[in-house]
């Protein structure tokens, strides 16, 4: 096993050389709590796999409560043994221009990063680290496969000095490698100014939590466990002497009163949820700041862990101008500012992005987007840019191809079994598939000037999404022998960040949209990254 030392928290601002150990270093004990954390995230984000078996063995369970105890006796052993082989096995070398990290237990991992391959650094601060001053610091390099590299438990100062050291040696091999006086000033070190250009209030963040709130995926999960639940409900109440079944009676209360109650719960149920959105809005932007270091954006949010999370804008791939039907009334936009993902899967799903590949810029007003949207891109035309809207065939073929087929199929068949009580309720929920089919095509969209590519989804909402098109790295045109005949096409440009389409457009709008980006990225000489 190699010597190792404590850490020197004293270290330069821009030499690196104290920065230099040569031998390894352990974290500081407080480390296990982190790694502890970790196991219990874990057990959490597998909670869909083991919620059946616990739903199922909790009568057993809770008539022989003895079965439990070693169970959660086996549980805490795992937790503290894997936390404390995690911390003993974790350890990293600095040197004058690299880091070195050792990890794992069973599966040993040895990660060699030079400062200049890092692109981003990322310092957060989980709740049981702040009152000690530790903090946790994220490497991470584009085109991994995930964030390259972890080192939990440093003291907040050492952490951020080591972060500048980082990201000047980073700068420093920018200026190296380009040649024109206009890139190497937009990378310059000689300004360290760093200005805040947006923040949200804890009004912003409930209007966040409001128009961001989910219920219907939440209630679409718990779909399985409805009748389990429903029975815990019912026994939990009795307990306060309310007896739902007897409440829902139709022998004793008129319909117009069951529907009342029913309302009321469901009203109640929304009401609950919209507060838990609310919350986790406040939990995880709250002290939300978006500042700007030259060419860098860096944003810190936080309620009980403070994150950090930075971009260079050489990394941006697109902007996305995101308005739900509620965000749309409050005059509310939600922007994402979304750079290269390490998770891309191609032009099928269109890409899979992590958080932390993005910028979210929660709930602002339209024309604070609009001016964060013009500092980054200074020379964009989303405001008053005109939008071609795909062809009506898109909405001909799924309403005639395949709803309306499907709806006659069920209409003849309750016609022929005499059901006509049915009929109304299918009927309903195919106008409202048309209505949604529909807004899709009437809100899908695109436009092209002479530096940017626009594109525009939505059903009741409306997002837009920006991009320059030197961005771009590669395109699909896609014709089935339906659109072929009727000389249609589909479009997907594929960045860093993912893929974008524009589906059922003129064959010849697609290849004057391919053509003129391929063109620009061959003349441009812009890089991607």
């Amino acid at each position: 096993m190699a010597n190792t030392t404590e850490v020197d928290p004293e270290v330069s601002n821009n030499t690196g050389e104290e920065y230099e150990t040569n031998q390894w270093q352990r974290l500081s004990p407080i480390a296990i709590i982190y790694f502890g954390a970790s196991f219990i995230q874990g057990i959490i984000g597998q909670f869909v796999y083991i919620a059946p078996p616990i739903l199922l063995g909790y009568n057993s369970i809770k008539d022989n409560p003895w079965i439990g105890l070693p169970i959660a006796i086996g549980i805490l052993a795992l937790l503290i043994t894997s936390a404390v082989l995690n911390f003993y096995f974790f350890q990293y070398r600095l040197s004058k221009s690299s880091i070195e990290i050792r990890s794992g237990v069973l599966s040993k991992k040895h990660v060699n990063l030079p400062f200049s391959r890092i692109q981003n650094v990322k310092i957060e601060q989980p709740i049981y680290y702040r009152a000690m001053g530790f903090a946790c610091l994220t490497l991470d390099t584009a085109g991994s496969s995930k964030q390259e590299a972890k080192v939990v438990a440093l003291k907040l100062d050492f952490a951020e000095k080591l972060k500048q050291e980082i990201m000047g040696q980073h700068n420093e091999a920018i200026l190296q490698s380009v040649d024109s006086d206009e890139e190497k000033s937009a990378v310059s070190l000689s300004s360290n100014q760093e200005e805040v250009i947006n923040t949200r209030s804890i009004k912003d963040l409930v209007i966040h939590g409001v128009t961001s709130n989910r219920i219907w995926i939440f209630l679409g999960v718990l779909a399985p466990f409805y009748e389990k639940l429903s029975k815990y409900a019912g026994e939990f109440l009795l307990t306060f002497g309310i007896d739902i079944a007897q409440i829902f009676d139709p022998s004793t209360h008129s319909m117009w009163q069951l529907g009342l109650y029913a309302f009321s719960i469901t009203m109640m149920i929304m009401l609950m949820m919209t507060l838990f959105s609310i919350f986790g809005a406040i939990m995880t932007f709250y002290g939300f700041t978006l500042s700007k270091i030259e060419d860098r954006y860096i944003r810190r949010s936080g309620l009980f862990t403070k994150h950090e999370v930075s971009m260079r804008l050489s990394r941006l791939q697109k902007i996305a101008h995101k308005r739900d039907w509620l965000d749309m009334l409050l005059n509310r936009v939600n922007l994402r500012f979304e750079q290269s993902s390490s998770q891309m899967n191609g032009m099928e799903n269109g890409g899979i992005s992590n958080l932390t590949d993005k910028i979210i810029v929660p709930s602002v007003t339209t024309n604070e987007a609009l001016d964060l949207i013009c500092d980054v891109y200074p020379e964009n035309a989303l405001a008053n840019i005109s939008f071609i809207t795909i062809s009506k065939r898109f909405f001909i073929r799924y309403i005639g191809f395949l709803c309306m087929p499907l709806y006659l199929a069920i209409f003849t068949f309750l016609i022929i079994i005499e059901n006509y009580a049915l009929i109304l309720p299918i009927t309903g929920v195919f106008a409202f598939i048309c209505l949604l089919i529909f807004m899709r095509w009437k809100r899908w969209g695109y436009a092209i000037d002479n530096k940017y590519l626009y594109i525009r989804k939505g059903i009741f909402g409306v997002d837009h999404f920006v991009f320059p098109i030197y961005k771009v790295q590669q395109t699909v045109l896609k014709q089935s022998k339906f659109m072929k005949r009727r000389k249609l096409c589909s479009v997907s440009f594929v960045l860093a960040s993912g893929a974008m389409n524009v589906p059922f457009i003129k064959e010849s709008q697609g290849i004057e949209l391919i053509n003129r980006s391929l063109f620009e990225v061959e003349t441009s000489g812009k890089s991607w990254m």
